[in-house]
């Protein structure tokens, strides 16, 4: 209940469900202490707390996403701190459920608030077995360096729809005619699915700008699309039957993260947030049961 809910709604769940008087701070109390001894074990050996995907055979594609966002802790100089969460789980487990929209079944998450440095063991374990690896972020350059220096022979797909919006970005800026700004848009992308990203970079490169806003838009744009070139294949990328959005990522992330740890007026300890992660990420891997043998091992 503490994982699922902020801990007063807990106590109020428990008294109407079970009949139980069990105060809030108990609950946090209890709640933190068993993410905190998750976390333990998650440094020591996390084999032992968070099972990996069932091995596929070599041909399945097993995408890897990664992403951060923020929440507000009670750190008095940098309150606001970045969440880190990885993302398994292998293409059989996307399942279409309307013409438009899929589904992702299972998976195993791994989050951490804090360095990259304390986030990447945690994750990497759970990367290790699986030969057809595509990882899909956005620009975020710890991410790529991370890939680059652990996966250079993973397929790299930068997220379709990040690229889009820098586009937009830099056409609302500098083109105020809203049907002009539109087929603008329109032709670019169409050119991105085909591979085309030089040829957009050529068309942005020989538009003046109308503003410093347009100026700084574009700017950013191609610096964006230069250092991602190789990763916006995106015609390529479809043939081969890849994703190319990392929406399962940003969904996992008001998932699992925000829709607990970052609710109206809330501020975390570092320890707090971490714990009701780490119990979020086992919950939602189907991992419940290391919390359960804790707990046993406690009685």
């Amino acid at each position: 209940m503490g994982q699922k809910e902020v801990f007063e709604e807990s106590e109020e769940s428990f008294k109407e469900m079970m009949n139980l008087q069990i105060s809030a701070k108990q609950i946090q109390r209890v709640s933190e202490y068993y993410g905190h001894q998750i976390d333990k074990l998650i440094q020591k050996n996390c084999s032992a707390v968070i099972p990996k995907l069932e091995t596929k055979p070599s041909k399945e594609v097993t995408y890897v996403m990664v992403d951060g966002s923020m929440i507000m802790t009670r750190e008095k100089k940098e309150p606001w701190k970045e969440m880190k969460l990885g993302r398994v789980f292998h293409a059989s487990q996307i399942i279409d459920i309307q013409k438009t929209r899929r589904q992702i079944y299972g998976g195993v998450y791994v989050s951490h608030l804090g360095s990259v440095e304390g986030f990447c063991p945690k994750f990497e374990y759970h990367l290790s077995d699986y030969n057809n690896k595509v990882i899909i972020a956005d620009g975020a350059k710890w991410i790529w360096n991370w890939v680059e220096n652990n996966y250079p022979g993973a397929e790299q797909i930068l997220d379709f729809y990040h690229a889009k919006d820098k586009l937009i970005n830099f056409a609302r800026h500098q083109i105020k005619q809203a049907a002009k700004k539109e087929k603008w848009q329109d032709d670019q992308l169409t050119l991105l699915h085909e591979n085309k990203v030089l040829q957009v970079i050529q068309n942005v490169n020989q538009i003046r700008p109308k503003n410093i806003e347009a100026n700084k838009a574009k700017q950013t744009l191609l610096t964006y699309y230069a250092e991602h070139e190789d990763r916006m294949q995106y015609k390529t990328f479809k043939e081969k039957g890849f994703l190319i959005g990392s929406g399962p990522i940003e969904a996992a992330h008001r998932s699992v993260i925000q829709q607990r740890l970052k609710l109206s007026g809330q501020r975390w300890s570092i320890h707090g947030a971490q714990a009701i992660a780490n119990l979020r990420t086992l919950k939602k891997s189907g991992a419940w049961n290391a919390v359960v043998n804790l707990i046993r091992k406690a009685a």
